[in-house]
C-alpha cells in the first residue's frame, strides 16, 4: 500500500485547503487512481487540474460544477469496434468508464476546459467577493468628540 505525504502542499496552495484533507482521506481507503491527473497552481489565484483521458472524446466526457464539488465523468459509447468490422485481439488502452469528484474551496469557481492530446484541462479561479475581502480601517487622531449615528445625544441636550 502506497503512502502520500500532503503535508508540503498544506503551505503552499491557498484553493485547495479542503481538498487535500480529502485527498489525504480518499487515498487512505485505497480507492483507484483511474484517470490519474495533476493540480497545478497557474498564479495566485488560479489552478488547472489536468486528467488524462486518452481514448475519450469530447462527446464522451462530461464536467459538471455543483456548489463546492466539481465532478468529471467518462462513459465509452457501447462498442467502437462496430464500425469498422475488426476484432480487438488485445485490449492494452483502458477504455472504462470513470467518474473522478474534486472538492473545491469556497469561492473557487470554473472558468474552462479544454481537451488536448488526451489530456483534459480543467481551469479554476478563486474569485473573492469584495464582501469577504479584507478591507483597510483608517486611524484617526485628534481630540474630535465620537459621533453618534442615531442622533440621540442632539435630543437629549435640547
Amino acid at each position: 500500500m502506497r503512502t502520500y505525504d500532503l503535508t508540503p502542499f498544506y503551505r503552499s496552495t491557498v484553493g485547495f485547503d479542503r481538498f487535500f484533507n480529502l485527498l489525504d482521506q480518499a487515498t487512505s481507503d485505497g480507492s483507484p487512481g483511474y484517470p490519474p491527473y495533476n493540480i497545478e497552481r497557474t498564479g495566485e489565484n488560479a489552478y488547472r487540474i489536468s486528467v488524462a483521458v486518452s481514448g475519450f472524446s469530447e462527446s464522451e466526457l462530461s464536467i459538471v460544477a455543483k456548489e463546492n464539488t466539481l465532478t468529471i465523468k467518462g462513459e465509452k459509447t457501447a462498442n467502437e469496434n462496430g464500425k469498422d468490422k475488426s476484432n480487438v485481439l488485445y485490449r492494452g488502452i483502458a477504455s472504462r468508464a470513470f467518474e473522478r469528484v474534486f472538492q473545491l474551496a469556497d469561492f473557487v469557481q470554473v472558468k474552462n476546459a479544454s481537451l488536448e492530446n488526451g489530456l483534459l484541462h480543467v481551469d479554476l479561479v478563486r474569485e473573492i467577493p469584495e464582501a469577504k475581502k479584507p478591507r483597510s480601517i483608517p486611524i484617526t487622531t485628534g481630540s474630535a468628540a465620537p459621533q453618534v449615528a442615531d442622533g440621540s445625544t442632539n435630543k437629549a441636550a435640547a
